[in-house]
């Protein structure tokens, strides 16, 4: 089958076997085109919730699958390609997690949400790029610890110098791996194009930014805004996606070097398999994960 087959016969099988796809935005065109719902990680995971199936695919990586599974757990939840994990996620676990909060008892745990579930189980709250800021302000605790993303962590922090901020060496390796340098050759290259960029990019590339935020902040601006050209700081998938629903602007990439090999691992084949029944992994949590876990969920969802 080509590709335009392909993806006809899992919109097929999808009704057919009552499952519905999420496709994070860093996943390839042709998934995002199948996909029921597409968007940033617990985006996703939240429209699951609302989603009627009794099977879901998710096309990313490990830590959101989990994620659904802990919002939706009398859903069947399946990891398209059960090899494509996150290094941030993996970066750290419970038991050094566990060793530093004696190293700093009156500090709140902050867990980013790319984090494994049983990490999350160690942590007070749980924030996403997007809504960290504003998490963090209503915590009434004033000493915060702040994990995996250091980068991340120092952007919040700056938001917030009312508090004291504890971070850990750790981080999306495509998002660090930029520098400052490759940020002012692309501005040169480009004069005329705005610089949006995630904040989990170094600090001195985010200093040069003209709009830092999560892929779907800088994916809304990119698509609100009277620019013509921007210069996308974020995984390249952004980039071609914003091509696509913007064919009158102009997206160049940050830098060619910022690809998610994990998250590019998740082919329209795999997907095949997945709605078919006969491909991906069933997530499985114990209920104790199940419960610890979810509890750090809840808290932001608290918080708003």
């Amino acid at each position: 089958m080509n590709i335009c087959e392909l993806q006809q016969e899992i919109i097929r099988m999808k009704k057919e076997n009552d499952v519905c796809i999420l496709a994070h935005s860093y996943q390839a065109r042709e998934i995002v085109e199948v996909a029921d719902f597409t968007g940033d990680s617990f985006q996703l995971s939240l429209m699951a919730t609302k989603a009627s199936n009794k099977n879901v695919v998710m096309c990313g990586v490990r830590f959101m699958a989990e994620t659904v599974k802990l919002l939706s757990p009398e859903k069947k939840v399946y990891l398209a390609n059960p090899e494509a994990g996150c290094p941030m996620a993996e970066q750290m676990d419970r038991e050094l997690i566990e060793s530093v909060k004696k190293e700093y008892p009156d500090y709140a745990v902050v867990a980013y949400i790319n984090t494994t579930s049983e990490l999350k189980t160690v942590c007070d709250v749980c924030v996403t790029s997007s809504s960290a800021v504003n998490i963090v302000k209503k915590l009434p605790e004033k000493n915060i610890l702040f994990i995996p993303d250091c980068n991340l962590g120092d952007y919040v922090s700056k938001q917030i110098p009312e508090k004291n901020f504890k971070l850990l060496q750790g981080g999306c390796p495509t998002h660090a791996r930029i520098s400052a340098e490759e940020a002012r050759k692309a501005k040169e290259l480009h004069p005329e194009a705005e610089l949006l960029v995630h904040p989990e990019c170094k600090p001195a590339v985010t200093a040069l930014a003209d709009f830092v935020g999560s892929t779907a902040a800088i994916m809304n601006y990119a698509e609100k805004s009277d620019k013509k050209e921007f210069i996308i700081g974020t995984e390249i998938s952004i980039t071609e996606h914003l091509s696509y629903q913007c064919p009158d602007k102009k997206f160049y990439n940050l830098s060619k070097d910022l690809i998610c090999s994990n998250m590019k691992a998740t082919t329209l084949v795999d997907v095949y398999h997945a709605v078919a029944g006969d491909g991906g992994e069933e997530i499985i949590l114990d209920d104790d994960t199940m419960v610890r876990a979810r509890k750090c969920i809840d808290k932001m969802i608290e918080l708003g």
